[in-house]
């Protein structure tokens, strides 16, 4: 297996963005640490998604296209919403909700035209995410943008799928990386007998259940006030 520049950006952005990400998820929302990580989330992500986009390219892999186009376009409009002032949009905005309306309708054209049921299978799970976000990408700039928990909704949901997928890749291998599958490169960091005990997957299922419970601290922030009302801790016995 020949390692190229590309494919070596590929897994190393896999990996930093895999291990900063959670650290995002899990730490304190705001504080340093969860910026810092988080910028260097973004940034890892950027270059993994945009080489695994070329790999999938230069072998004629319309498949993986997609999902190294939409993973870009996450992470990078999951960025702008945070980066932006509440209530202030751009001209970014408006391009990448134009990638994301493309990616869609033509993802929809390719599993319509598909006679492979698995393919149709992908091809309309990457046409309906892309073309809901870019439905919300018109409704935010129809707005003039988003704010409060709009603002943060928009930022989490979009970085947590974002970290679904680079742990998809990293932890599932061939089964969670179309490119890396296609590529040859198996996740050797995990022998036969582990992946038989489907610990590589429990990672993958822990950022889905933090970005599950992140989004309805948001959404919905004083449910848990209530709850914490009503059934009070109390302090341990002296």
């Amino acid at each position: 297996m020949t390692y190229t520049p590309m494919l070596i950006v590929h897994i190393a952005g896999g990996m930093i963005a895999v291990l900063t990400g959670f650290t995002a998820l899990v730490v304190r929302k705001g504080s340093w640490l969860h910026r810092r990580t988080g910028d260097v989330f973004t940034i890892a992500m950027l270059f993994m998604a945009a080489a695994g986009a070329y790999i999938a390219l230069r072998k004629s892999q319309p498949f993986n296209v997609f999902a190294g186009t939409l993973t870009f376009y996450l992470v990078a409009t999951a960025a702008l919403v945070v980066m932006r002032k509440p209530k202030q949009n751009g001209r970014l905005e408006l391009l990448f909700m134009l990638v994301a309306l493309a990616a869609g309708i033509t993802a929809l054209v390719f599993a319509l035209q598909s006679h492979d049921k698995g393919s149709v299978i992908g091809y309309s799970v990457f046409a309906a995410i892309a073309l809901l976000s870019a439905a919300g990408d018109i409704r935010m700039l129809l707005r003039g943008g988003v704010a409060g928990v709009q603002r943060l909704v928009r930022h989490l949901w979009r970085m947590g799928f974002a970290l679904f997928v680079a742990a998809g890749s990293f932890f599932l291998g061939t089964a969670g990386d179309p490119v890396m599958r296609k590529s040859g490169l198996r996740a050797t960091i995990f022998t036969k007998e582990v992946r038989a005990t489907h610990l590589p997957q429990v990672p993958v299922l822990i950022i889905v259940i933090l970005t599950i419970f992140w989004l309805i601290r948001v959404r919905f922030p004083n449910a848990l006030r209530k709850v914490q009302h009503r059934h009070p801790i109390e302090p341990l016995a002296q």
